[in-house]
Parts: structure tokens; C-alpha cells; sequence
């Protein structure tokens, strides 16, 4: 008898490698925002989208803090279309990505999910920066 995990057949690789080699077009991890901010590497803009206070208590240095009910076009004129911006929020447990994910996709933005959001940052033994 096949175990639960068995139970429903893998994909073929196939199939594996277009889903998996397309799951990383939307998400990067918290090592490789790390290592791309520590080697002077950073060519995207790092959106913190939980809200101000929270941001003030701790975040991601070299970060911006657009909570994600504020993202709107007049907030990101600064930066030129093609931008890639990155959003985080506080974990696994938020959907604050999701939520600033959907705003920048309906502004026309190139955007990624930073899975983990601070609490993947802190399991990876990353510091936070305060205000």
C-alpha cells in the first residue's frame, strides 16, 4: 500500500522542471537577497510592505518601507518601469507579499516574493536594522 506521500504520482520531470524552473519568475530566497545586498550585487529595489511601526521595530537594512496599501503609482514614480522590486513581509504566516505582489503586478511592475519574509531572515541568522 503506497504511503500518503505516493499516494497522488510525481509529476514527470517534465513537468517539474517547467513548474519549478517558473516558481522561481515570482520568488527569490532570503540567502540570495543577502548575498546580492552584502556584495554591493543589488540591482533591485527591497520593499518592505508590513506597516511603519513595525518597520521602525526591525527590517531589513537597505530596505523601504511602503506598507502594501500604499503602493500606488505616485509612491513608485521615482523608479524607472523596469525596476525589479522585491517584496517581504513579516513570514510564512503573512500575506502582505501576496497582497504587494498583486498591487505592483496591476502597476505594470516587475516583482518577486522574498519567501520567508523576517522570520526566514532571522532563521537564515541574518540581522535586522532598526530606526
Amino acid at each position: 500500500m503506497p504511503s500518503v506521500v505516493s499516494r497522488i504520482p510525481a509529476a514527470t520531470s517534465e513537468e517539474a522542471l517547467a513548474h519549478f524552473s517558473r516558481l522561481l519568475a515570482f520568488e527569490t530566497d532570503c540567502w540570495d537577497v543577502h548575498f546580492a545586498l552584502s556584495n554591493k550585487r543589488q540591482d533591485f529595489v527591497l520593499i518592505d510592505v508590513r506597516s511603519e511601526l513595525l518597520f521602525a521595530q526591525g527590517h531589513i537594512d537597505q530596505a523601504i518601507n511602503i506598507p502594501h496599501k500604499y503602493l500606488n503609482a505616485e509612491r513608485l514614480s521615482a523608479y524607472p518601469m523596469d525596476t525589479l522590486f522585491i517584496v517581504y513581509c513579516a513570514g510564512p504566516h503573512c500575506n502582505g507579499t501576496e497582497k504587494g505582489a498583486i498591487k505592483l503586478a496591476e502597476l505594470n511592475r516587475q516583482v518577486k516574493k522574498m519567501i520567508g519574509g523576517i522570520t526566514g531572515w532571522l532563521d537564515e541568522g541574518f540581522e535586522l536594522v532598526s530606526a
